[in-house]
């Protein structure tokens, strides 16, 4: 039997979600988190798909969630996969993502200096209904590698370049006191600010970027601290 059409926010018709509901497994909305509905309620780009997004993924039996303000898929507390949405695309984001195979080429490193996590982007509803299997095929690899405990390899804070603007900084007369404590700071928060520093193509952001964590570094505080 097939469905009656889905009405999204707004009130117009999710004829593509149809599609997907006609799965025997398909999600209930006893699965949507309440927390999470206004994000989806309040959205004014890529309504439609990620609605269905959302439908995918709980269909995997992941739990929802609110994290950075989008909805985040969890098992046992650990973060899977992630929605968001960006000016020309909307997207999933897997955390271990390079563990997966990707048999069909779909995942994307969002930058050079990102280790685990990978993206699957779309510009369509009829891409996400296309991909829908290959898309859960996804998840569900995803949640085999997290029970299964296993963990991206990252690389160490001494294999990170540390960025022109950054060395500048260091290397200035007075700079001991800021090299002594950004190598006081714990490994972690060392390489978040290098990829902080490392991030913005032009040069003048990421010397704005150095000049205004000077000081937090000097407090032996964290970029988020």
């Amino acid at each position: 039997m097939v469905p009656n059409p889905i009405m999204l926010p707004g009130g117009s018709v999710d004829r593509c979600a149809c599609k997907l509901l006609q799965s025997p497994q398909t999600m209930t909305m006893s699965n949507m988190n309440p927390k999470v509905d206004f994000y989806f309620k309040k959205a004014k780009q890529w309504v439609e798909e990620i609605e269905l997004l959302r439908m995918i993924i709980l269909d995997c039996g992941l739990n929802e969630e609110l994290k950075w303000g989008v909805p985040c898929y969890t098992l046992e507390k650990s973060n899977i996969i992630l929605i968001h949405v960006f000016k020309d695309y909307c997207a999933v984001l897997f955390f271990k993502g390079a563990l997966l195979k990707d048999p069909k080429g779909v995942l994307i490193q969002q930058t050079e200096n990102v280790q685990a996590a990978r993206q699957i982007r779309f510009t369509s509803a009829k891409e996400i209904v296309k991909l829908e299997k290959t898309l859960k095929a996804y998840i569900r690899e995803a949640i085999e590698v997290e029970k299964a405990g296993l963990k991206v390899p990252l690389k160490k804070t001494k294999e990170y370049t540390i960025p022109e603007e950054f060395q500048t900084q260091l290397s200035a007369k007075g700079g001991t006191a800021l090299k002594k404590a950004f190598l006081g700071l714990t490994p972690g928060r060392q390489r978040a600010y290098l990829l902080y520093f490392s991030a913005p193509k032009l040069s003048k952001t990421r010397e704005s970027r150095v000049e205004k964590s000077i000081p937090q570094i000097l407090k032996g505080k964290g970029l988020d601290d």
